[in-house]
């Protein structure tokens, strides 16, 4: 049973202030770290891999550089790296989307004038630039530290103690929210209550020294700490900024109609790279346009589907309504406006199967409401039609 966001019993300790990391906490950086390093290795000889990015998340830009020319065996120096792909970086800066759930964030703390930090490995310069390109950051920060203005950067605890110094409170009483393990064990180890929001999939085994492991600031829940609680939750849905994707049907695993019962029209993964990176694994709900067929309600597990332990992150979307045929190579077009829980695993089958009811239950309900039931309309799901 998902419970209201409001109704959570405070069970941590509580907290009077938050102090927030930036790139992979409040900023989607992991996909244009990949493009630079792609670029720059290129010429080199060499090929990104992606798994690479496990060495450098939450590093200081020092250390990171030195991952990269160690682990490719490059002929130049740090300080080389750096200095090409800085400005490499720079021109990159005002492309950076705000991860989901990190404008709401801001805005309820700020709105409830809860005192807010910014402590982050980058160079303070490269903040403030970043925190540029988003309305209403900057002001939102009471204190905001870089990591050139501190001896050591993560995973040493001086930031988060320079911040709590700068706010003139206790740091025992500072909740502080990092997406790596040197920002949450550098939290940890100045007092702090942490809540980790893994940036790297499947690794949140890892986190064991954090207070919460959740899967994105959309699960944040503040009360939880003493901190007032979101109200915009309706019907155990969290309403989204629509958006929208689409593209023929495609053959999945076999699992839904096979093993859960339950038939999803799979998207394909290809093209959407940058796309499944911006949206946190979950169940999201919306409106499905088939193109021969008409527009029907639907509810979406975006991720790695623990239970089957899937290699890759899929979109599943499954249709509300009865078929009397599958419609492979038919073009699907959906517009998600609400979100519903995080993805989790499951000890049986059969309860996995139930969950996936129950949010078919919570879709169908939440989607008979004006506020999303007139997204129904929507040009680009007719446009499909």
């Amino acid at each position: 049973m998902i419970r209201k966001m409001s109704t959570a019993q405070p069970s941590k300790k509580l907290v009077s202030c938050v102090i927030l990391d930036l790139d992979g906490t409040l900023l989607n950086t992991d996909g244009i770290v990949s493009d630079v390093l792609r670029v720059y290795l290129g010429k080199y000889g060499k090929q990104w891999d992606g798994r690479e990015i496990k060495k450098i998340v939450g590093k200081t830009p020092i250390e990171a550089a030195s991952a990269v020319v160690e682990d490719y065996e490059l002929s130049c120096t740090t300080s080389e790296l750096l200095s090409e792909i800085t400005p490499m970086f720079s021109n990159q800066w005002c492309n950076i989307k705000a991860l989901p759930g990190a404008n709401r964030l801001i805005k309820h703390l700020s709105g409830h004038r809860v005192p807010m930090a910014l402590a982050s490995n980058s160079p303070r310069e490269n903040i403030e630039t970043k925190i540029s390109f988003h309305q209403g950051w900057k002001e939102s920060f009471s204190v905001i530290i870089g990591g050139d203005e501190v001896r050591l950067g993560k995973p040493s605890p001086e930031i988060f103690l320079e911040v709590a110094e700068r706010l003139n409170v206790n740091p025992s009483s500072c909740l502080a929210i990092e997406d790596s393990l040197p920002g949450v064990t550098a939290g940890k180890a100045a007092g702090m209550e942490v809540v980790a929001v893994p940036s790297i999939p499947k690794q949140a085994h890892l986190y064991t020294s954090a207070d919460e492991v959740i899967n994105s600031l959309l699960d944040l829940r503040p009360e939880k700490w003493g901190l007032p609680p979101f109200q915009d939750w309706i019907k155990d849905t969290l309403p989204l900024e629509p958006w929208h994707i689409g593209g023929p049907v495609v053959k999945g695993f076999g699992r839904g109609s096979k093993v859960l019962g339950i038939p999803t029209a799979n998207l394909p993964t290809e093209g959407y790279g940058s796309l499944l990176s911006e949206h946190p694994s979950g169940v999201y709900f919306g409106w499905a346009g088939l193109s021969k067929r008409g527009v029907f309600k639907m509810v979406m597990s975006i991720g790695w589907n623990p239970y089957f332990n899937n290699t890759e992150k899929t979109i599943e979307p499954w249709l509300l309504h009865d078929f009397d045929e599958d419609f492979y190579g038919e073009e699907l077009r959906l517009i998600i406006v609400g979100y519903i829980r995080p993805e989790a695993n499951f000890s049986s089958l059969q309860s996995l199967i139930e969950k996936i009811h129950h949010d078919r239950k919570v879709a169908e309900e939440a989607l008979d409401l004006p506020l999303f039931s007139k997204y129904k309309d929507d040009p680009y799901l007719k446009s499909s039609t």
